[in-house]
């Protein structure tokens, strides 16, 4: 069944060229590397251990940088680093080519630190393919089934199955959801994570102790539970980002693009001048062909490299909210499959907390992009007739908003029926733009634009493509025990507040976050937070450690205060408040590593202090609770 589909999806060729002059890839399913990929891969994965994880310093990538010229360009030039400009860094390295990067903030700074944090292969979009008759969204199914395996293996840390709930309060929706998650689990083939199940309504309960029994005088008939994964998303870019340093490429953050320049003898772009805003100096980096990867801001790099380049992307809002961990069980989820307008609304446990959304609405493109008070009330409106406890807008930990970068023909209006499938759009000379997709299909889409940068820039590779079967940093050396050789070996060194050195537990919330956060290389956190007396929490009820802070700065790139609190943990998303409390101290530390003086500590402070003011938790929001009393 699957090959007879695969091949009708597929046809001939996956590459079609649209009315709008880009290049529209729905990637191939290759199911089985070959022998000589599999062989390049192994290959890489021994360079990369043997760099022992200790990756390369920043001063280093920017020396790199700095000394490319005309006569030694680099092959690739990337800007924008998130998911898939990370993971075109990645691709490109081990495929032997010469790569850099620039982000002109921080790793996962944008769309990819904002997500519903799912591993999927859209159970939407299966929806509109079966009614809409349509063979592209079918075709998006596979292809993100597909790549929602390579992502769970290669980063088993970061990522695993979550099971989510579809509650049914007619009748006729049992039939309707299970039909169509069953459709799912034969879709997804030997890739399956776990069968999909119908449970009654008492067992339903059990599961889920906070889903309403009723709803709108209707009484719960059941739920379809199906499986899908989640991840930490940030942290699988940051992995993505010291990976592809571990395989030789030169990854900048805070570091922009400002100005492309041409060669003068072909017009062809040839590189691009970067300003370092760390240092605020500038320098000239030399490419052969340069990857535009910069999500949501795409179109802002085309246009500096030609001021008529009409838009390629329609911006959406996704905004989400963080609620305490009893709003949902451990380990189940449940999926709102209509709400009163036609959007869909996940609650799933996340890091200990509740992560509710998402809304999907036009909005504007901003770098600091902030949840709409409506948009928050339109997420708590969905869930609250779903559960039996009351949903309170004084509840929210954190909310947030992201901007989708969706490929679209300028024609289409509406987000929510723009394709989620990914563009590759070459031009002018010597520039290529990867842009849409979703976090799911970011290797696929990295692999696209690699392959297609080769044949432009005429690129020589050592091998083909190997990111299918690459473990990520951290990967290798894990295992679901880990968190107990840090509970047994390792304690936590901390001072009091009275200065004086006292010894605690490597308990096992902090052991588990470890284990997972940093997979294989968790023992160096541990000994940092041993050997180093930084073993003190930075935030009350979290297990983030002072000596993850110490370690980010030394081996993850983590130059800010809001590098650390956003994206190399997860403190900002999961409680602002939480977050702010712990500045002071994340500040000390990162002025420790760094060498700032006093005036750069005081204004980390107010950067981290604004930023944390774009979250809008119920302790920096205006609203009147009104029927979430």
């Amino acid at each position: 069944m699957r090959s007879r589909l695969k091949k009708v999806l597929l046809g001939g060729s996956a590459v079609a060229i649209s009315a709008i002059g880009f290049v529209s890839l729905g990637s191939g399913l290759q199911l089985l590397n070959s022998p000589e990929q599999l062989a390049a891969a192994e290959g890489w994965k021994k360079k990369i251990e043997a760099a022992g994880g200790v990756v390369p310093s920043r001063a280093s990538h920017l020396t790199a940088l700095n000394g490319t010229s005309p006569s030694s360009p680099l092959d690739l030039l990337i800007i924008g680093g998130g998911a898939t400009g990370c993971g075109c860094a990645l691709d490109g390295a081990t495929r032997g080519l010469k790569v850099g990067l620039v982000e002109r903030d921080d790793f996962a700074s944008g769309t990819s630190s904002r997500s519903t944090k799912l591993v999927h292969g859209g159970v939407r979009y299966l929806e509109k393919a079966v009614f809409h008759m349509d063979l592209g969204q079918l075709r998006l199914v596979f292809h993100a089934l597909d790549e929602r395996y390579h992502m769970l293996r290669n980063a088993p840390h970061l990522c695993a199955p979550l099971p989510t709930m579809t509650p049914c309060y007619e009748l006729w929706e049992i039939p309707y959801y299970w039909s169509g998650l069953k459709l799912y689990d034969l879709i997804s083939g030997r890739q399956l994570l776990h069968l999909s199940r119908f449970y009654s309504a008492e067992q339903s309960k059990a599961l889920f102790p906070t889903l309403s029994q009723t709803d709108h005088g209707r009484n719960l008939k059941g739920t379809v539970v199906y499986y899908d994964g989640q991840f930490d998303d940030s942290r699988f870019n940051i992995a993505l980002a010291c990976t592809a340093a571990l395989a030789g490429a030169s990854v900048l953050n805070h570091a922009e693009a400002v100005a492309f320049f041409k060669d003068e003898t072909t017009g062809r772009i040839a590189g691009a001048r970067v300003r370092d805003h760390l240092t605020g100096r500038e320098f000239d980096v030399h490419a052969r062909v340069i990857i535009n990867a910069g999500g949501p801001f795409c179109d802002e790099v085309r246009k500096i490299a030609d001021k008529e380049a009409k838009p390629l992307i329609t911006p959406s809002s996704g905004v989400h909210v963080v609620l305490p961990d009893y709003y949902s069980p451990d380990g189940m989820g449940l999926i709102v499959p209509k709400t009163k307008d036609g959007r869909v609304v996940f609650m799933l446990p996340w890091l200990g907390r509740t992560v509710a959304g998402t809304t999907d609405s036009s909005t504007k493109i901003t770098m600091l992009p902030e949840p709409h008070e409506e948009e928050i009330q339109f997420i708590l409106d969905a869930i609250s007739d779903y559960l039996c406890v009351k949903v309170r807008r004084s509840d929210v930990l954190s909310a947030w908003s992201g901007i989708r970068p969706l490929a679209s023909d300028p024609s289409l209006v509406g987000t929510e029926n723009i394709s989620r499938e990914h563009v590759v759009c070459p031009g002018p000379e010597g520039l290529l733009t990867i842009t849409g997709g979703k976090w799911t299909t970011y290797r696929s889409m990295a692999e696209d634009a690699v392959s297609i940068a080769i044949k432009l820039g005429s690129l020589t590779p050592a091998n083909g493509c190997v990111t299918k079967d690459l473990v990520l940093l951290g990967g290798d050396e894990w295992d679901p025990a880990l968190f107990t050789v840090l509970s047994q070996q390792y304690l936590r060194m901390k001072k009091s507040y009275g200065g004086k050195i006292v010894p605690g537990a490597m308990d096992t919330p902090v052991a588990k976050h470890l284990a997972h956060s940093y997979g294989g290389l968790c023992q160096r956190v541990a000994t940092i937070a041993q050997e180093e007396n930084l073993g003190k929490r930075i935030a009350h009820g979290y297990p983030y450690l002072e000596a993850e802070v110490a370690y980010c700065a030394r081996n993850e790139y983590c130059e800010t205060a809001v590098d650390f609190i956003a994206r190399r943990s997860r403190l900002a998303f999961l409680d602002t408040n939480a977050a702010g409390r712990s500045l002071g101290r994340v500040i000390e530390i990162l002025a420790a590593e760094h060498r700032w003086d006093r005036s750069r500590k005081k204004s980390e402070l107010a950067r981290a202090k604004a930023f944390l003011e774009t979250f809008k938790s119920s302790q920096n929001a205006q609203f009147r609770d009104g029927k979430h009393n």
